[in-house]
């Protein structure tokens, strides 16, 4: 009886020891996730797998990738240590890995998503088993108890959004000597297979979407979208490819989180001097109409709007990537935006695809947003969005046709048409000559405890000049002399000598007139949001424009 409890003694005791032993084994990697976890990171990933089954039963696990990652790596250990590839076999050394290799699961140490207590127990025994080895080498290891992966986590996400911007792409495809075969590929429906189709290159993301369960309305009925997400398609692929570059000792991209997702680092990436244009037989200007062959019986020819003249070339320049237009595929915008909207446009009208205020996606959506640089919104902030153009600012892009250029339309060579259109165009900003800008204008409608303001009027007008001289979508639209003044003087006839801020903005305020403020509310709304936009740091404070009595 005795040894029996002498016997249970030592089992509660070498269970005692076991419980501390793993505590402290998790306490030394805590320290470490500790500190990591103080700071925002890239490298942040959400384990909620079990979401796909139903309800989580505790709190999903933030998952520091590199800090992993670098941990491995000091064992000698890669990817394949927590990834497999398809195959589902783990080839013995790392050269032999990459030699052949397959892309990898993104999924931790399984390629299917089977059944709950499945996908519960892989993490389970791998994620625990790696730390107990680990712990029991004296590294620094992670925790080995629920409620240590299980909590709320108080890490923050940096994570910035990868993408092929012109300069990655001019880059890969230099080193990869304009192969455009090893990343370019459609499904071919008839042979169920994925092919190279020579002059249908176009952006990954028009076949791999963000979310492949939110198909829009256009592509419900398209092979080409995937079941792989672009994040998928992109980890699968391009790690895949940088792996296989470094196994070659070759220089080769990141396979690391941070790499590709830390701002710091995303600012590092080598630029190249000079970036070739990318090459798909577009036209370096083009005509944009409505693709819709009406007849001109005289009637519907008369009321229609001129065709638009629109350098191609010079916002291929001017942007980063053929999507910021072209967002869903690189056919013209007129195939899928009909005039009267169609499934393929998402139902989005053809006058809509170029005029929507407030989306990136559009003409003068995108023309806006420009304007919230700081040397524009200045001026540009006060202007109403979703307002009514005024009918003379259509002409700036549907211009009005010269003798020549109308028989160009009636000869139906809109190539000639468009260069010509593009030829009589200029984009340098002009305003009035200085003899006819007042150099300083005095303020003292209002004088009372200060002294009237000066304002240095010619100084601003220059200054404003100077900030858009190097712009040319600015100096397009500023052609005309009295357009920069139109920043302060707004509904006003432009001239060279407008009507002072009180023809409208009385000393006291008009109840009647609710959005327009009075003299003094004026003058600080206009003059105060302007320096704000425009990160000015002075004048600051009241003495800054008029002085005290």
């Amino acid at each position: 009886m005795v040894k029996g409890k002498m016997k249970f003694r030592w089992v509660g005791i070498l269970i005692i020891i076991f419980l501390i032993s793993t505590y402290c084994i998790g306490a030394q990697v805590f320290a470490k996730l500790s500190k990591d976890e103080s700071k925002s990171r890239a490298d942040v990933i959400t384990i909620d797998t079990l979401k796909v089954f139903g309800y989580l039963e505790k709190p999903e696990v933030t998952f520091l990738h590199d800090v992993h990652t670098d941990a491995l790596e000091k064992q000698g250990k890669d990817c394949l240590a927590c990834h497999l590839p398809k195959s589902n076999s783990i080839p013995g050394v790392f050269k032999e890995a990459v030699a052949g290799i397959d892309p990898l699961s993104p999924k931790f140490k399984r390629l299917e998503d089977t059944a709950r207590k499945e996908v519960m127990d892989i993490y389970h025994k791998f994620c625990i088993d790696c730390h107990n080895d680990m712990g029991a080498q004296k590294l620094e290891t992670g925790p080995v108890t629920c409620g240590e992966c299980h909590k709320e986590s108080k890490t923050v996400s940096s994570r910035q959004p990868a993408g092929m911007d012109k300069n990655l792409h001019f880059r890969h495809s230099k080193a990869r000597e304009k192969k455009c075969e090893q990343c370019h590929h459609e499904f071919n429906e008839e042979k169920k297979e994925l092919v190279y189709v020579k002059e249908k290159e176009g952006s990954c993301r028009y076949c791999h979407l963000e979310n492949p369960k939110e198909i829009p309305v256009y592509a419900k009925d398209s092979a080409q979208i995937s079941k792989l997400s672009m994040k998928e398609a992109s980890h699968l692929d391009c790690i895949s490819c940088h792996r296989k570059t470094i196994a070659k000792e070759m220089d080769a991209g990141p396979v690391k989180c941070s790499g590709c997702h830390d701002a710091e680092m995303q600012a590092k990436f080598k630029k190249a001097e000079t970036i070739e244009r990318m090459e798909r037989k577009q036209p370096d200007v083009v005509l944009v109409s409505t693709g819709d062959k009406l007849p001109d019986d005289g009637r519907l020819g008369n009321v229609r709007m001129n065709a638009v003249a629109y350098n191609h070339k010079s916002h291929e320049e001017s942007n980063d990537t053929c999507r910021v237009c072209h967002h869903a595929s690189l056919d013209k915008c007129s195939k899928c935006h009909t005039l009267s909207g169609s499934k393929d446009g998402d139902y989005v009208k053809l006058e809509k695809a170029f005029h929507q205020i407030g989306t990136d996606k559009s003409c003068l959506g995108c023309h806006e947003l420009n304007q919230q640089d700081p040397k524009c919104s200045g001026c540009h902030v006060f202007m109403e969005k979703g307002r009514k153009q005024a009918d003379e600012s259509c002409l700036k892009c549907h211009e009005n046709l010269t003798p020549d250029m109308m028989n160009l339309v009636k000869s139906g060579d809109n190539t000639a048409l468009a260069e010509k259109m593009m030829k009589a165009r200029s984009t340098a900003s002009e305003t009035y000559p200085d003899d006819d800008i007042p150099e300083k204008v005095v303020i003292k409608d209002m004088m009372d405890k200060y002294q009237a303001a000066e304002l240095p009027h010619r100084k601003i007008v220059n200054t404003l000049m100077k900030n858009i001289s190097d712009n040319k979508m600015a100096g397009y639209f500023h052609r005309d002399k009295g357009t920069i003044c139109q920043g302060c003087h707004h509904n006003s006839p432009v001239s060279t000598k407008p009507p002072k801020c009180s023809s409208c903005h009385g000393k006291p305020f008009d109840e009647n007139e609710l959005l327009r403020p009075g003299l003094m509310g004026a003058y600080h709304q206009q003059c105060m949001t302007c320096h704000k936009e425009m990160k000015l740091e002075k004048p600051a404070g009241c003495t800054g424009c008029h002085k005290e009595k």
